[in-house]
């Protein structure tokens, strides 16, 4: 199983140190994600202080972007990594691309797999001279001079990772990603009896297998030194998942265990700005549910009986404030990477 960490400190002097700390440390990827901030500047930085540990956006937001924009981005980030960039892609919502970035928005997952098929398109054409005629629904290039190709550079072929939460994309990711990025608003039920048979079903379809996939993730993570911390994580957790379940993208999962009340709630409560009254309504069967738990001791053994059966990555941290902790994580790090 393959472990990651991501940027925390967004200050220029501190993502290098980070991300060199992060490689010496075992971890195999370090990730920039696009909330408050664009998720590919970390990496530029965390590309020339490393030489091993991948870089990931989890996620780039596609539809806030043209796809030759993305192209163009992965392609410098690829040559100045040395063929360790891979590029998460999530599509949002509506509201934030509508209203937020101003673009258009239609059929999320038939854009995201045509995104997907233009920026292979792109690449083609800059690595292998091959003319640039891509016609969908939603994309159309044709035009790429010698002056504005980038051409080839030592490692083309760039890793697609799609974040998918709804059955339709999760079917695009297992057609056309190399990866899938779940979403840690997840539990195991879901998982096995939702997610994986579609990411199955859109990988037969495009005659490939679940071999052909990694999938990263998909649950939370609640551990301590002592019960104490550990009884702290879970409040914080169950505000997490609340804020989650409140969104009714998310209310498939809710579904999946029969939870419809408190989902409906949950969203009541979200309308009336509510947040800080929410994670009560998660229970410590929900949470359990949502989140493997545990000590220092044992929440590797506990990560890798829940996730193990079908995660090839997660993400994974924990506080390192003396030597001590770091010896800790060290050696948490090396387990995982055995399960």
């Amino acid at each position: 199983m393959k472990v990651g960490t991501g940027v925390e400190d967004r200050s220029a002097g501190r993502i290098g140190a980070d991300a060199r700390r992060a490689e010496e440390l075992g971890y195999d990827y370090f990730s920039a994600s696009e909330t408050a901030h664009n998720p590919f500047l970390p990496l530029a930085l965390a590309a020339e202080g490393t030489e091993r540990i991948t870089l990931r956006t989890s996620i780039a937001l596609a539809f806030a972007r043209s796809p030759m924009d993305t192209a163009y981005i992965a392609w410098d980030l690829q040559a100045m990594s040395k063929g360790r960039f891979a590029l998460g892609l999530g599509s949002q919502v509506r509201g934030h691309i509508v209203r937020r970035y101003n673009m258009e928005w239609s059929s999320p997952a038939a854009r995201m797999r045509e995104y997907v098929l233009a920026l292979r398109a792109i690449w083609d054409c800059w690595q292998n001279g091959a003319k640039l005629n891509f016609k969908g629904d939603f994309y159309n290039f044709n035009l790429m001079p010698p002056f504005f190709s980038p051409g080839p550079i030592e490692h083309p072929d760039i890793k697609i990772y799609i974040a998918a939460v709804n059955g339709r994309m999760q079917r695009v990711a297992g057609e056309v990603s190399d990866g899938v990025l779940l979403h840690s608003f997840n539990t195991p039920r879901f998982t096995e009896e939702v997610v994986l048979p579609r990411l199955e079903e859109g990988a037969k379809a495009a005659g490939r297998t679940m071999a052909d996939l990694e999938v990263s993730g998909g649950g939370f993570i609640v551990t301590g030194a002592n019960q104490e911390e550990i009884e702290a994580n879970r409040r914080i957790t169950k505000n997490r998942i609340s804020f989650y379940a409140s969104t009714r993208s998310y209310a498939p999962v809710m579904h999946a265990h029969g939870w419809h009340d408190t989902a409906e709630k949950l969203y009541r409560m979200s309308i009336d700005g509510q947040w800080g009254q929410m994670g009560e309504q998660i229970t410590d069967e929900m949470l359990d549910a949502f989140a493997v738990v545990g000590t220092y001791d044992d929440i590797v053994d506990e990560i890798r009986a829940r996730y193990g059966a079908y995660a090839g990555s997660i993400g994974f941290s924990i506080p390192t404030r003396t030597p001590e902790d770091e010896e800790r994580l060290r050696s948490m790090l090396k387990s995982l990477h055995a399960a």
